[in-house]
């Protein structure tokens, strides 16, 4: 099932959201992250209504959830320009994912700075193709990818990679919720370091946006990723999302389990 079918797909209740995820966006038994995270966003935006751009995002994945899968949604407070929201997705096996979600209106201000800077990389065409099929990643089928910068996984090298990324279904739109979905597909940077497959699981994930006028040519967004540290069975991970112009859309940071 196609991105954009996936999220039409969603029932609205009462006062909950129900959609089903298909096999083919799991990755092993669950949901992967990104999608579990876009599915909170779009709940929200459906059972609150109209909202101010989102400006950031904490996203804890308690558990897995496969098939279909619940989210409730509530406000926490509501000034005058910002709405603090928060998201409960379950499955069968109850909590999975739990979202505290910031949305604010633009203000003027006469301050401006940008430091996040970007990489120098050429168009996505240049590079070979990064997403392998592996047993278990059904979800990469629907991303293109390419590798820009940096190092496949199980290559022991630097534990950083920058991928360009895009999501297969044409209807995709560039909106928060198809960008948060596509943010999350690559995997951790620390398997780069992993002298053989072995399983993860991220643990939380918090994101920032950067602008509330998101916009790229072609599909195609920039997505760096680096492991800071590794240790103990978890690794800490930074992100940052370019569009094709590389203007920063999104920086993240992501707390991940490690069975290797």
């Amino acid at each position: 099932m196609e991105f954009s079918a996936l999220m039409a797909s969603m029932a609205k209740h009462d006062d909950t959201c129900s959609v089903t995820a298909t096999e083919d966006w799991l990755q092993g038994r669950t949901i992967y992250g990104g999608l579990a995270a876009a599915f909170c966003l779009e709940a929200v935006s459906r059972q609150i209504g109209e909202l101010p751009p989102l400006r950031s995002a904490q996203f804890a994945f308690v558990g897995p959830a496969s098939g279909t899968v619940t989210i409730g949604s509530a406000i926490l407070r509501k000034g005058k320009s910002t709405v603090f929201a928060s998201a409960d997705l379950s499955g069968d096996a109850g909590l999975a994912t739990r979202a505290t979600l910031c949305y604010g209106a633009a203000r003027e201000s006469e301050l401006a700075l940008n430091e996040v800077g970007s990489p120098t990389v050429e168009d996505p065409d240049n590079y070979l193709v990064f997403f392998r099929e592996m047993p278990g990643l059904n979800f990469v089928q629907h991303f293109d990818s390419r590798l820009a910068a940096g190092n496949f996984q199980f290559s022991g090298k630097e534990p950083t990679m920058t991928l360009w990324l895009r999501h297969r279904d044409p209807a995709a739109p560039v909106s928060t919720v198809a960008l948060v979905a596509l943010a999350d597909a690559p995997p951790p940077a620390s398997m780069v370091k992993f002298k053989k497959f072995a399983r993860i699981s991220t643990m939380t994930w918090s994101i920032d946006m950067l602008t509330d006028k998101l916009e790229t040519d072609g599909g195609w967004w920039l997505v760096r990723t680096t492991a800071e540290t590794l240790a103990d069975g978890y690794s800490s991970q930074a992100m940052t999302v370019w569009n094709s112009e590389r203007k920063p859309m999104m920086v993240a940071r992501q707390n991940v389990a490690v069975f290797a």
